[in-house]
């Protein structure tokens, strides 16, 4: 006899028993539903179960800002769409527009209204226009608000809901363990209506952390999520999750609660009659990365935050020992889970999953070659009232302008080579709109923001843009254009599915490989990376290249002999070899 699987109501009360213990579970679970579910509205009888259906090789990912593209004239968000269409209808089939909300700081982040587009972008019709196109992914800022935000306000005043939604400590308190992303103090003083309070500020004092002890504060994210979902959002992005839970005494960082509030989520996402995907933002060393995972049963996706910092080494340093060593200890993701795979994103490129990976001693390096490509480095601080390199402020195209030897000639070789690595790996490959248009270094947003990250927030001129792209010589059309053709070229590959296997070749230090095999074994790939200035041979024998079988250099159309010489890869030259065509 088999048993039932739990239904909603009681997966839910079992998660709100762990987060809340102290209220009545059945009475929050009614709650929580009818935040996600207003009106009693339609959905599944039965959880969706974990599979690889929500995911395809045909999937790849644009990164962009509603605004990263503008004329003067139209709405940014019209503009985005407009090149989405004429650019990347071919090429992706998702868009992560980050925060697309009011907002008074950090490029979006400090967020003031949750249920109103930003204005100066567009509106709720022009977000839906695009979700009609692509798949689109949108940021669910769960753990603070801005500051001068209606929410905060109301706090200021007393005014309920809000007198109870944001964390209070105090400066006596033991913050000692405190794991932090930044130098400035924890803790703001403000004037309440109520007297002197000190707010928890885990990235600026103008992005008020919230109290998630108080279930108000969920309940309200889960009505925020039920409004992106029917404006067509598919991809739900929990921005900074690893710190929503405090409590006095601890890190503060990856509690139990914070996991089973995830948890909490993926229950909601998989009764969903629209197919969701739930994706974790955790910028911290891989094995915590990993946790969010779950037992298939938090997130659907994590970011692979180990990648870029990694393929950075490689690229300058001409040798893929690190990103190899690190690959052969990844495990595959579990059924019904992805790894989403980048070099770049519209923050810099993080250090902390590099810990434990990379040797401070390379890490330095890698820190003043940034500098010397004219990059910038964000610290954060430590327990010890130290500091650390939390991330690299830099372009990834101005990164791979030379290596730790100097600036050369190879920037654009290496580049792809770099993003090549990128769509070769398990996962889902997403790639920032900066990286896709070989966006130089904004220097000009740096002194006009006074903030690193501006770096890497160009906002292009498209009239500019348009005129670069349609000369065949521009570096934005030459990069643009070998992007696109190698994303279509992996998209068509049943190998390359997010979840087909994969294996680490061990080869000639300066070539990553991996071998891609489809989930159905007709597919199979060797994926080589020249990770250096060198011209290096690969045997056949040592990939295990089956005789009988055609094998074809997908990049560049080239028969490759299983029983024939060497395989030869120029200074930085991929071949993704196939014995389907």
């Amino acid at each position: 006899m088999t048993s039932r699987s739990p239904t909603l109501s009681q997966k839910l009360a079992d998660l709100i028993a762990q987060i809340y213990p102290d209220l009545d579970p059945d009475i929050l679970a009614s709650q929580v539903v009818e935040a996600f579910w207003p009106d009693a509205a339609p959905r599944r009888k039965r959880a969706r179960a974990p599979g690889n259906r929500l995911w395809s090789s045909q999937d790849a990912m644009v990164i962009t800002y509603g605004n990263s593209l503008q004329d003067g004239k139209h709405k940014p968000l019209d503009v985005l769409h407009d090149f989405l269409e004429e650019q990347l209808a071919d090429t992706v089939n998702a868009v992560h527009i980050l925060p697309f909300f009011p907002y008074t700081s950090d490029d979006g982040f400090a967020v003031t209204d949750y249920r109103a587009v930003n204005p100066v972008l567009g509106n709720w019709e022009d977000i839906q226009r695009i979700a009609g196109s692509f798949k689109l992914m949108s940021d669910l800022v769960l753990n603070h608000v801005s500051s001068q935000g209606t929410w905060f306000n109301g706090y200021l005043q007393g005014h309920k809901p809000f007198d109870k939604f944001f964390f209070e400590a105090s400066p006596e308190d033991d913050l000692s363990q405190v794991v932090r992303p930044r130098t400035h103090p924890l803790l703001r003083e403000v004037e309440t209506a109520d007297g002197t309070r000190h707010v928890w500020c885990t990235f600026s004092h103008d992005q008020v952390d919230l109290d998630f002890r108080n279930p108000e504060v969920l309940l309200e994210f889960l009505r925020i999520m039920r409004l992106h979902i029917d404006n067509g959002v598919r991809i739900i992005r929990l921005d900074a999750v690893a710190f929503v839970w405090k409590e006095i005494g601890t890190s503060c960082i990856h509690l139990h609660q914070t996991h089973a509030i995830v948890q909490l989520m993926r229950v909601l996402c998989d009764f969903a009659h629209e197919p969701l995907v739930l994706l974790t933002e955790t910028n911290v060393p891989n094995v915590e990365n990993l946790s969010y995972f779950g037992n298939r049963n938090e997130a659907h996706s994590i970011y692979n935050f180990s990648l870029p910092p990694l393929i950075l080494h490689a690229m300058m340093s001409g040798t893929a020992e690190y990103l190899h060593r690190w690959q052969m200890s990844m495990p595959p993701a579990q059924l019904g889970c992805a790894y989403l795979n980048f070099s770049a994103s519209h923050d810099g490129i993080g250090m902390r999953p590099a810990e434990g990976i990379i040797t401070e001693d390379d890490k330095a390096q890698i820190v003043d070659t940034v500098k010397a490509f004219g990059g910038r480095v964000s610290m954060r601080a430590l327990p010890d009232g130290g500091e650390a390199p939390y991330e690299l402020n830099i372009t990834f195209f101005d990164a791979m302008k030379g290596t730790f030897d100097g600036p050369d000639d190879w920037q654009i070789e290496r580049f792809l080579c770099s993003q090549s690595i990128v769509m070769a790996l398990e996962g889902i490959p997403a790639f920032y709109i900066h990286s896709l248009l070989a966006t130089p270094n904004d220097h000009v947003g740096v002194e006009k923001t006074g903030a690193n990250r501006a770096i890497n927030r160009h906002r292009w001129d498209y009239p500019k843009l348009k005129a670069l792209l349609e000369d065949p010589n521009s570096t934005q059309s030459r990069v643009l254009g070998e992007m696109r053709r190698r994303i279509q070229i992996r998209c068509a590959q049943e190998a390359f599915h997010p979840n087909a296997t994969q294996f680490t070749l061990h080869l000639d230090p300066r070539v990553f490989g991996v071998w891609r095999q489809g989930l159905d074994r007709d597919q199979s790939i060797f994926a080589l990376h020249n990770v250096s200035l060198d011209e290096v041979t690969v045997s056949p024998l040592s990939i295990n290249l089956i005789g009988g079988e055609t094998w074809v250099d997908l990049l560049t159309g080239e028969e490759i002999k299983a029983t024939g010489g060497d395989i030869t890869l120029a200074p930085y030259q991929c071949r993704w070899i196939s014995n389907r065509s």
